[in-house]
C-alpha cells in the first residue's frame, strides 16, 4: 500500500503541474514578445490537458481499485510564524487532497476545458486576441484545478483568485468596445466582495485553529471524507465562518443578491461563457459549500440560511430567465436556477445528490451554450421553410389570475429583481467607499509621521477627500 500511495502522489503532482506549465509556457512567450502560431498554442494546450486528464483518471481508478479514498500531496509550509506546536503558532501550507469529491471535479474541469479548447481552435481562428484568450484560458484551468484539489484554505484562495481574474478579463475580451470593459469591471467588483468574504473566513479560521487545513477543521479522515457533524469548531464558530463562506459562494456563483452580474458576463466570447458561467465557474461556489458541508452540520441556522439562499436564487432565476430575449442570457439564468437547486440540496444534507447534479448539469450547459449560435441559425432556417414562427410553449405569465399580478411579476423579472441597484447602493458602493476611506486614512498617517504636507487630491482619490456617501454612489462612478 505505501507503493500504491506513492504512485498516486506522483500522479497527483502531474495533475497539478500540467496546467501550471501551460500557464508558464504561454505566459512567458507573451511577456517575451515571442509570438506563437495558432498551431503551436493549440498543440501546447492539447498536451497540457491530456497530460493532466489521464493522471487524474488514473488516480480515480487506483482509488477505486485499492480502496484508498484520501490521498494528500503536501508541498510543505511556505510561511510559519512562531515555534511549531506552540501556542500562537500560525502557518500557511500548500496542500492538495484527492478524494471522492475533489477528483471528479478535477476530471470534469479537464474534460470540459479540453472540449472548449478544441472548439475555440476553429471559433477564434484568426481572431486578433487568439493568444490572449488561451493565456487566460490556461490561467482559468490552473485556478480550477487548484480550487478543486485544495487541502488548505490558502490554496483554495489562490485558485479562487485565478478563476476570478481570468473570468473577469475574458468578460472584457472584446476591449475595443465600451460595454465588455464596463461589464468586466462590474464582474470584477462583485468578485472582490466575494473574495473579501473568503479572505475574512481564512483569517477567522487561523485565529480559531492556528492553521487553514481543511481536513483538520472538518474532521476528515481517510475512511470518511464527509463526516457528519465532526467539524472541529463550536456551533457559534461554525455559524460565523459558514456565513462568510456563504457570502463568498454567493458572489462566485451569482446567488441572490449577487445575481446581477451573470447576464453582464455574457459579453465575453461564447466559448468562455460556456465554460465559465454555464459549467465550471458558476458551480465553484456550490463546490465550496459542498467541501465544507461538515461545517454546515454543526449549525442548523447555517443550514437554513443555505436553503433559503438556494431556493430564493432558483425562483429568481426562473422568473428572470422567462423574459430574456437573447439565448445566452436565457441559458445563463437557466443555469443559475439549477445552481440554486444544487445549493438547496447541500443545505438539506444531500451531498451525493448535489455532486451528481453538479457534474451532470455542467456538462449539459456546456453543450447548450456551445450549440446556441448554430441553434439560432437552425431556427431561422425552419421558420423560413414553413413561412411562419415556430409554435411557442405556454408562457408562465398567463398563469397568474389577475393582470395586476402578471404585470408586477413581469416588471420585476424584466428589471432582474432590481438587484443591480441594490448591489450598487448597499453592497458595492459601501464596499468601495470603505476601502477609499482606509486608503485615505493610511496616506494621511504616512504624511503625518513623515512630517510632510499631504498632497491635494480630488474627491474619491486616494489621499484626498472622501467620496460621496455610499447611498449616493452611482453605477457610472463605479464603472
Amino acid at each position: 500500500m505505501p507503493d500504491s500511495k506513492q504512485l498516486m502522489v506522483w500522479l497527483g503532482t502531474i495533475v497539478v503541474a500540467a496546467p501550471a506549465l501551460l500557464v508558464a509556457f504561454l505566459g512567458l512567450s507573451t511577456l517575451l514578445r515571442r509570438k506563437l502560431s495558432e498551431s503551436a498554442i493549440t498543440r501546447a494546450t492539447q498536451v497540457a490537458v491530456v497530460s493532466g486528464l489521464l493522471p487524474a483518471v488514473a488516480v480515480l481508478a487506483l482509488m477505486l481499485i485499492w480502496d484508498t479514498r484520501h490521498v494528500v500531496v503536501h508541498l510543505g509550509r511556505w510561511v510559519q510564524i512562531g515555534l511549531p506546536g506552540a501556542e500562537g503558532e500560525y502557518h500557511f501550507s500548500v496542500k492538495f487532497v484527492f478524494d471522492r469529491l475533489s477528483v471528479p471535479l478535477a476530471i470534469l474541469s479537464y474534460v470540459l476545458v479540453g472540449t472548449i479548447g478544441a472548439f475555440c481552435v476553429k471559433y477564434l481562428h484568426r481572431e486578433r486576441g487568439f493568444n490572449r484568450f488561451f493565456v487566460l484560458y490556461a490561467l482559468f484551468l490552473f485556478g480550477m484545478v487548484m480550487a478543486s484539489l485544495a487541502g488548505t484554505i490558502e490554496t483554495l484562495f489562490a485558485g479562487w483568485e485565478l478563476v476570478g481574474l481570468s473570468s473577469a478579463l475574458l468578460v472584457a475580451f472584446f476591449q475595443e468596445r465600451a460595454a465588455p470593459a464596463r461589464n468586466g469591471l462590474w464582474v470584477w467588483v462583485v468578485y472582490r466582495v466575494s473574495d473579501a468574504a473568503l479572505l475574512l473566513a481564512a483569517v477567522v479560521l487561523h485565529h480559531m485553529t492556528g492553521q487553514g487545513d481543511l481536513d483538520r477543521l472538518l474532521g476528515v479522515t481517510a475512511s470518511n471524507p464527509w463526516p457528519e457533524g465532526r467539524a472541529a469548531v463550536t456551533e457559534g464558530q461554525a455559524l460565523a465562518v459558514g456565513l462568510l463562506l456563504l457570502v463568498a459562494a454567493a458572489g462566485k456563483s451569482g446567488l441572490v443578491p449577487f445575481s446581477g452580474w451573470l447576464a453582464r458576463a455574457m459579453e465575453g466570447p461564447t466559448p468562455s461563457s460556456a465554460i465559465f458561467y454555464g459549467a465550471l465557474s458558476v458551480h465553484l461556489g456550490a463546490f465550496l459549500l459542498l467541501r465544507v458541508s461538515p461545517l454546515l452540520e454543526r449549525s442548523t441556522l447555517l443550514c437554513a440560511a443555505v436553503v433559503v439562499v438556494g431556493l430564493t436564487t432558483a425562483v429568481y432565476a426562473y422568473l428572470v430567465g422567462s423574459v430574456q430575449t437573447d439565448i445566452k442570457s436565457a441559458l445563463a439564468f437557466a443555469s443559475l436556477s439549477q445552481v440554486g437547486i444544487i445549493v438547496t440540496e447541500i443545505g438539506f444534507g444531500l451531498r451525493y445528490v448535489a455532486l451528481v447534479h453538479l457534474l451532470g448539469h455542467a456538462c449539459l450547459r456546456t453543450l447548450q451554450l456551445v450549440r446556441a449560435p448554430s441553434l439560432l441559425q437552425d431556427y431561422h432556417t425552419l421558420e423560413n421553410a414553413i413561412g411562419d414562427r415556430l409554435p411557442q410553449s405556454t408562457s408562465f405569465w398567463g398563469r397568474p389570475t389577475t393582470d395586476r399580478h402578471r404585470a408586477w411579476l413581469y416588471r420585476l423579472a424584466l428589471e432582474r429583481g432590481y438587484l443591480d441597484g441594490f448591489l450598487t447602493d448597499y453592497v458595492v458602493g459601501p464596499f468601495c467607499w470603505t476601502f477609499w476611506w482606509c486608503e485615505s486614512l493610511e496616506r494621511r498617517w504616512i504624511h503625518f509621521l513623515s512630517g510632510q504636507a499631504p498632497p491635494s487630491h480630488g474627491p474619491g482619490e486616494p489621499g484626498g477627500p472622501l467620496p460621496v456617501p455610499p447611498q449616493a454612489v452611482t453605477i457610472e462612478e463605479l464603472t
